[in-house]
């Protein structure tokens, strides 16, 4: 006996609402990069920073550090992962990461911080071990 219509079109919403949901949790092109200090050169000339990473995620919330904001993966792949963020109070953002190699990354995140809107785009490169 065959299934409904409605029942079939239901499954299929179900299929492709449930893919994007389990893709969330992945994120592993970001454990793929190398561990240690990080320098990141800012392409609007303002100084170099250095961050310690001890997982790639802290590439995503640079302007919003911390617990506490919930995330939606737009793109997960193994070169590139996107992924739109809100931290009530705080503000909100959407980062884009670019693996070129194990220790070398480009980020792109805009949104809003401190009340105030915000565009960072930066190369990211691993640089030896964190200094504590």
């Amino acid at each position: 006996m065959a299934k409904p219509r409605w029942k079939l079109l239901f499954a299929s919403v179900l299929v492709a609402v449930g893919a994007p949901v389990a893709a969330q949790a992945s994120l592993r092109m970001l454990d793929t990069l190398d561990r240690g200090n990080w320098e990141l050169r800012y392409r609007d000339g303002t100084g170099a920073a250095r961050i310690c990473l001890r997982s790639g995620r802290e590439f995503i919330q640079m302007r919003h550090p911390g617990p506490g904001c919930t995330r939606v993966v737009i793109e997960d792949s193994a070169t590139e992962v996107t992924v739109q963020y809100t931290c009530p109070g705080k503000g909100y953002g959407r980062t884009s990461i670019r693996k070129e190699t194990h220790g070398l990354v480009q980020i792109e995140s805009n949104g809003v911080a401190g009340g105030k809107p915000y565009q960072l785009i930066a190369e990211a490169r691993a640089s030896g071990a964190c200094r504590d």
